[in-house]
């Protein structure tokens, strides 16, 4: 992108303010849900296709980020018939590829499962130095409800949870088919059940984030839609303009607000949706956290379709981890975000990042799909749960690890405040209607907590059992800060 379309675009922006704000000020909280009309993401092997790693002294980076899409191969053969290849075990010998900081690997079809082992090693960029073993998480489980334009999109393939390796140039992997061991036939160790095929068309997909300011001003490799030459400007008015009634157009951020100045907005924010009763009585909403925007930690808001969707309201938030480990430090979670928001909609095939909220394990929380922080938009976190409800995901890996202390508050103040805007007890319960899970059937009216973790909605082990186990003391935290 060269300065003068920076500088233009940056002028358009500021120019903006004063009428998208006027607008912005005037759309109510809790708008209608809405159809908009989506821009298509280009399919994986379209834009991602792999190409050879660079030659030493050249750029190793593309600043706003990039995909390699490497198709697996087969690494044994079939003991019965030795000139076939084994359909239990695939990956890719060691090699040397592009810069990449986040891996997964995705499939064709979106509801196929893989039951089996993926082991990936990395190479250290400039170092030289090859990782251990680490372990892939096999299931991304949150997805787009059934029947939603997003799920039925014909992009949307089915994946493993991506993981975070930092600054790499070289890969190797292995994916192993294994048996399905809650499928057991018998208590006989010995009889257990034939590994099951891997999914077809698996591949490896290595994603590096780019750079902050490119990525943050929209840029992105590929074509663009046609007709529409300032798409990428805006989109990136469209995300700012939905938090213009809560900070400037273009912020970073949205600042931290005292109780008595939350309770003035909380007001504000529902002009003639609050009965005459509910103004009277007392705002049991939590002061509002500070908020890192979409353009804070540098949203390319030219990958995901074009358009906002919301639900009718919030009354429910899903905790999740995102699996994708821990060895992360606070000053990359931009990266790591980005990362993760390129790997939903490039890899998965998602309109945008699945997650309305994520929080560091220093405790920061950050702005997930676009469509303005107080608003109930609709996301992709809890399959058959994703009406009339937020999805918080805690960046980090959860099974065996603690989160931060800082992190459990986050989620508590987040929650304190998001929720308290839609009249919602963080210690209570909520009826939400399922709209199909492997958990809960199609339309059957579920009690949850209000605050919930992904595996209440869905047969999962997210957001992991450390995790999972300090739901409770954020619910009483979150109250305390209502002022219950």
């Amino acid at each position: 992108m060269t300065m003068s379309k920076i500088r233009g675009m940056r002028g358009f922006l500021a120019s903006s303010i004063g009428v998208t704000c006027a607008a912005a000020l005037a759309l109510p909280l809790t708008p209608p849900a809405l159809a908009a009309t989506a821009r298509p993401v280009p399919a994986t092997g379209a834009a991602t296709t792999a190409r050879p790693a660079p030659h030493a002294g050249t750029s190793a980076t593309t600043p706003a980020g990039s995909t390699q899409s490497l198709p697996l191969e087969p690494l044994t053969r079939d003991r019965a018939t030795p000139s076939a290849p084994s359909s239990a075990e695939q990956g890719l010998p060691r090699r040397a590829v592009r810069h990449f900081s986040l891996l997964g690997v995705v499939w064709d079809d979106p509801d196929a499962e893989l039951h089996g082992r993926v082991r990936v090693r990395t190479r250290a960029a400039g170092t030289g130095v090859w990782s251990g073993w680490q372990d892939v998480e096999t299931h991304a489980d949150h997805a787009a409800d059934p029947g939603t334009p997003e799920r039925a999109s014909g992009r949307v393939r089915g994946a493993t949870a991506p993981l975070w390796v930092g600054d790499s140039d070289g890969v190797e992997l292995r994916v192993r088919s294994e048996p399905d061991r809650s499928a057991e036939q018998s208590r006989d160790a010995r009889r257990l059940p034939a590994a099951p095929p891997l999914p077809s068309g698996l591949r490896l997909e290595l994603v590096d984030p780019g750079e902050d300011d490119a990525t943050s001003l929209g840029a992105e490799e590929g074509p663009r839609t046609a007709g529409a030459p300032n798409a990428e400007t805006s989109a990136l008015t469209e995300a700012a303009a939905a938090n213009a009634d809560l900070a400037p157009l273009g912020a970073t951020e949205i600042a931290a607000l005292s109780r008595t100045r939350t309770e003035q907005q909380y007001l504000a924010l529902n002009p003639g949706g609050l009965t005459e009763q509910q103004r009277q009585a007392k705002p049991y909403v939590g002061p509002r956290p500070g908020i890192v925007t979409r353009r804070g930690w540098g949203a390319n808001e030219g990958l995901r379709e074009s358009g906002l969707r919301y639900t009718k309201k919030v009354k429910a938030a899903f905790v999740h981890h995102t699996a994708s480990g821990n060895k992360y430090r606070c000053s990359q979670v931009p990266s790591l975000i980005r990362s993760i928001y390129r790997y939903h909609v490039k890899s998965m095939g998602w309109r945008d990042i699945g997650y309305n909220f994520l929080i560091d394990k220093c405790g920061k929380i950050y702005e997930g799909r676009a469509g303005g922080v107080a608003k109930p938009v609709l996301g992709a976190h809890t399959l058959g749960f994703n009406s009339n409800s937020m999805g918080i995901a805690v960046l980090g890996s959860y099974g065996a690890t603690k989160p931060s202390k800082s992190a459990v508050k986050a989620i508590a103040r987040l929650t304190a405040w998001k929720l308290g805007l839609y009249r919602m007890n963080p210690k209570g319960k909520t009826y939400l209607k399922s709209a199909g899970s492997n958990l809960h059937r199609k339309g059957k009216k579920v009690r949850l907590n209000v605050i919930s973790g992904h595996r209440d909605g869905f047969k999962t082990a997210c957001p992991g059992r450390k995790l999972y186990g300090k739901l409770g003391s954020a619910r009483s935290k979150a109250a305390r800060y209502q002022g219950r």
